[in-house]
């Protein structure tokens, strides 16, 4: 394993859109393929970044009002695999799971849709499952997978894959981390 990882796949999908055209654009112009859910997916495509919707590349659409996108293998089989370990790389080519090797996910407001007295529906329906599950995935796989989930660290991370031309440190994963 190298302390540099090069950045091929990313995998976008924020409750905050703030900057994301931006970050979007870079990641294209860097030849990254961007696999992306929901509202990213319609605000990156707006903004002309080729996006592959989340349900094309794992086959399962998103289904039960949105509560279920990213639950799925190819997804959290992308951000756990260690690479340079014989058994994870099997079980990924096995199963056809293409590596994810950056995930940007901020999290629904929960706690700003409760300070706002909003219905008790509307706050259940903004408690996050798959973001959260895919953050911790990606934390856990930080020697492999860049992980950034706020707005405020994305000119860190543009910085990051300018220095070390379209790649990421371990310094850098583990601080995101």
């Amino acid at each position: 394993m190298s302390d540099i990882v090069p950045v091929k796949r990313a995998l976008l999908s924020v409750s905050d859109k703030t900057g994301l055209a931006d970050l979007g654009a870079m990641l294209q112009k860097n030849g990254v393929e961007i696999l992306s859910t929901g509202g990213t997916a319609r605000v990156l495509r707006e903004s002309g970044i080729k996006i592959i919707d989340v349900s094309d590349y794992t086959g399962f659409p998103e289904m039960m009002g949105g509560r279920v996108k990213t639950l799925h293998p190819k997804i959290h089989g992308g951000l756990l695999a260690l690479r340079g370990d014989q058994e994870h790389n099997d079980a990924a080519e096995a199963h056809e799971i293409p590596l994810i090797d950056l995930l940007v996910c901020n999290l629904y407001p929960f706690e700003e849709t409760v300070r706002s007295n909003s219905s008790y529906q509307n706050c259940v329906e903004n408690i996050d499952i798959g973001g959260p599950t895919m953050v911790r995935a990606a934390a856990k796989n930080f020697k492999n997978v860049s992980i950034v989930t706020s707005k405020n660290d994305y000119k860190s991370l543009i910085k990051e894959l300018e220095t070390f031309k379209g790649k990421t440190s371990l310094k850098f994963r583990e601080l995101m981390s």
